[in-house]
């Protein structure tokens, strides 16, 4: 998804959250479409699933606490604003029960086979759906309420939820991100960490059976 959109806040990463999220998105597709494996095996092993949901829940969660209620604060009698916001809360509210009901799913040997396959589309629909809305008319919102002392309060609630995952977190959240994303990205970091990264984070999670050794595509 293009970020080219000229902001006042730094919504670079999360334009590359939104970009990892839907990454994920077509590798789950693919593991449940896959007819060679059985889907619920290899999504009940695998660390990409397990991944997806706590960062998704992670970043989700982080606007719930730090983004929505300080922009209804702002946004106060503004009818058309708090209705967006309403939504993108909606729309979170509906991700988590797909989650939830993919693993039901997955653990049911008897119907579970036949409820993944639409499950999997729903959440495929929901998610995407609520990236576009967010992307094409909150984010402009955001940028115009929150102050860079409250967008960066947020940025650190991500953070600390995140917290000792990082190293974890940022290979995956820069998967197959264009060389220009991953430089903008680790610049943020300490030389220290860049350098972790580079020589630990990074080869620890190409390591990784991420989605099965026949389900991960190359990025």
């Amino acid at each position: 998804m293009s970020d080219k959109t000229t902001f006042r806040l730094d919504m670079t990463m999360m334009y590359t959250m939104h970009d990892a999220l839907r990454r994920e998105l077509v590798r789950i597709a693919r593991v449940t479409a896959d007819a060679d494996d059985d889907p619920r095996q290899v999504l009940r092993a695998a660390a990409g699933w397990e991944m997806f949901k706590t960062y998704l829940r992670v970043h989700h969660t982080s606007e719930d606490a730090a983004v929505w209620p300080a922009m209804s604060e702002a946004l106060a009698g503004r009818a058309d604003d708090l209705a967006l916001l309403e939504a993108m809360e909606a729309e979170h509210a509906a991700i988590d029960p797909l989650l939830n009901a993919i693993d039901a799913a997955l653990a049911d040997r008897e119907s579970g086979p036949k409820r993944l396959g639409d499950l999997v589309d729903a959440l495929q629909v929901a998610l995407n759906g609520h990236l576009i809305h967010e992307e094409n008319e909150a984010l402009a919102l955001i940028d115009a309420t929150l102050t860079e002392q409250q967008w960066r309060e947020f940025g650190d609630l991500h953070g600390r939820r995140i917290g000792a995952d990082a190293s974890r977190y940022l290979p995956w959240l820069l998967d197959g991100a264009s060389p220009s994303r991953t430089a903008l990205v680790l610049g943020r970091l300490p030389e220290q960490l860049q350098v972790a990264y580079q020589d630990e984070w990074l080869p620890a999670y190409l390591r990784l059976d991420l989605w099965g050794s026949t389900s991960q595509p190359s990025s």
